[in-house]
C-alpha cells in the first residue's frame, strides 16, 4: 500500500513552499487509495510550539487536505535511542568531539589545500583513553558512518541521481545535548511507518543520499523519492525572503480561496496547464508527478486572484447562504442579492460592501453639470418597493422628460444611486436598495 507523509517542523506557520510538498504527498496517497500521514518533526524543543502545531492543522483543514493519522517525533524519542544503539552495535554510529570552531578551522584548511570540506573522520582514530579524556572536557555527539560508495536512485522528477558518498561528510545524527536531528529521526520514522513515497524540495537531494544508507543500515527499504524544484519570485528572485508574507494564513486573510490555491500549486512547474479545479477529487484524478520539471518554478501570488475570482463567482447560492445570512441579509432577498453581487466580487469578503450599499445606500456621486438632471430624475422615481421593471420604466420616463439618452442618461443615474461608475445591472440592483440618498 502507498504511504506518504508531510513532515513539517512546528517552528512556524505553513507557507506556499511547504504547501507544495504537502499537496504532492497528499495527492499521491489519495490517487492510490493509500495512507497520508501528518508527521510533526518536533524534536527541536526550544523552537517547536503548540501554537504552530495548531496552526498547521488548521491550515491543512482549511484546504481540505485531510490526514489519516498524526505522528509526533517528540513521542518517539525512546525509539530513536533504540535505533541509535542498534547502529552503534553495527559500527555505523561513532562518537565525535570537535567543537564548531575546530570544525571550521578544518574546513578552511581543506579548502586552502583545494580539497572538499568533508569531515576527516579523525574521531575514529581516537583511543579509549583519548575519548575518556575528551568526555571529561566536553559532551560528545554522534555521526553516522557512511559507506563511501556511490548512492544511486531514480528520482520521480529529477531522473537518475548518483552521489559519491565520499564527497559528503558523515552526517551528525545526535547533538551533544541529546537532540535527535532530522536526518536520523526521519530515517527511523520512514522505516518504521512503512513510507513508500516521499516528495520534497530539491534542497534535500544530499539528505536523501545519506538517508538511503541509514534506512538500509536499519534493515529497511528506501522509499521512492521525488524532489520538486524550489519556488522563486515572479522575476526569478529568491522566494525565501518573502515567505514570511506568503503563509497560508496570510493568503487566507486576503480572501484567497482554498481551491484556487490548490489548483495553482497542483500544476505549477508541470507541463500541465493551470486550471481551476472543481474539487479535490478533480485534482487527485489529474495529478501526475512525472509531469513536473527540475527548473526553478516561478510563483506569483497575483496568479491566485483570477482563480479565486472565478471560483467565488461560480459558487451556487447554497454554498454562500449561511455567510449571507450572517451578514444580515433578509432571507427573502438573500438569493437575489447573491445573484446580483456575485459577478462583481473578487473575494467573498467583497460581499460586505455590496450589502452595505443595499442596506445603507451610497453617497451620491453627482457632477455639477448633472445636478439639475438628477434632481428631476429622483422626483420621478416611484416609491418602493421597486421591482424588476422599475429601472426600465423609470429611465424611459426620464429619457422622455429630459431628452437624455445612452451613457448620458444611464451613467449619472448609476453614479447617483451607487456612488460608482460600474457594478451590477441596475434593473437587478435597484429592487435591493433599501435606502437611496440622492434627493429630488
Amino acid at each position: 500500500m502507498t504511504v506518504t507523509r508531510f513532515a513539517p517542523s512546528p517552528t512556524g506557520y505553513i507557507h506556499v513552499g511547504n504547501l507544495r510538498t504537502a499537496l504532492m504527498n497528499f495527492l499521491i496517497a489519495r490517487k492510490s487509495g493509500g495512507t497520508f500521514i501528518l508527521r510533526l518533526d518536533d524534536t527541536d524543543r526550544e523552537r517547536s510550539k503548540q501554537e504552530y502545531i495548531d496552526g498547521i492543522m488548521q491550515d491543512l483543514e482549511w484546504l481540505g487536505l485531510t490526514w489519516d493519522r498524526v505522528e509526533k517525533q517528540s513521542e518517539r524519542l525512546g525509539r530513536y535511542e533504540e535505533a541509535a544503539e542498534e547502529l552503534r552495535r553495527k559500527g555505523r554510529f561513532y562518537e565525535v568531539f570537535e567543537t564548531p570552531l575546530e570544525l571550521d578551522l578544518k574546513r578552511k584548511k581543506q579548502l586552502n589545500m583545494g580539497k572538499p570540506p568533508v569531515y576527516d573522520r579523525a574521531a575514529l582514530a581516537l583511543s579509549d583513553a583519548e575519548k575518556d579524556k575528551l568526555r571529561a572536557e566536553r559532551q560528545p555527539y554522534w555521526r553516522f558512518l557512511l559507506d563511501q560508495e556511490r548512492i544511486e536512485w531514480t528520482d520521480g522528477i529529477l531522473g537518475p541521481i548518483s552521489i559519491d558518498a565520499a564527497s559528503v561528510s558523515d552526517p551528525v545524527m545526535i547533538k551533544a545535548d541529546g537532540q535527535v536531528l532530522y536526518t536520523f529521526a526521519s530515517s527511523v520514522d520512514d522505516t518504521d511507518m512503512g513510507v513508500t513515497h516521499i516528495v520534497r524540495g530539491a534542497d534535500h537531494v544530499t539528505n536523501t543520499a545519506t538517508q538511503i544508507q541509514i534506512i538500509r543500515a536499519l534493515g529497511g527499504v528506501p522509499p521512492s523519492f521525488a524532489h520538486h524544484s524550489l519556488l522563486t519570485g515572479p522575476q526569478g528572485e529568491a522566494l525565501s525572503k518573502r515567505l514570511g508574507t506568503l503563509s497560508l494564513r496570510d493568503l487566507r486573510a486576503q480572501g484567497i480561496e482554498p481551491m484556487a490555491l490548490l489548483s495553482l500549486m497542483a500544476r505549477l512547474g508541470s507541463s500541465q496547464p493551470v486550471e481551476l479545479a472543481g474539487s479535490i477529487d478533480d485534482l487527485v484524478a489529474g495529478f501526475d508527478i512525472s509531469s513536473f520539471g527540475a527548473a526553478p518554478t516561478k510563483f506569483d501570488a497575483d496568479d491566485l486572484k483570477p482563480l479565486t475570482r472565478a471560483h467565488v463567482q461560480a459558487l451556487p447560492f447554497a454554498a454562500v447562504q449561511d455567510r449571507i445570512a450572517a451578514m444580515g441579509v433578509p432571507a427573502d432577498r438573500a438569493e437575489a442579492f447573491w445573484n446580483v453581487a456575485k459577478g462583481n466580487i473578487n473575494v467573498l469578503g467583497d460581499l460586505d460592501q455590496w450589502w452595505t450599499l443595499c442596506r445603507d445606500g451610497a453617497e451620491p456621486l453627482i457632477a455639477p453639470e448633472d445636478a439639475e438632471f438628477i434632481a428631476q430624475a429622483m422626483q420621478m422615481l416611484p416609491p418602493p418597493p421597486h421591482g424588476p421593471e422599475t429601472w426600465a420604466n423609470w429611465t424611459a420616463e426620464v429619457k422622455a422628460a429630459t431628452g437624455r439618452k445612452g451613457r448620458g442618461l444611464f451613467m449619472p443615474l448609476r453614479r447617483a444611486l451607487t456612488g460608482m461608475d460600474h457594478g451590477p445591472e441596475m434593473a437587478d440592483l435597484l429592487p435591493l436598495l433599501q435606502k437611496i440618498r440622492a434627493k429630488g
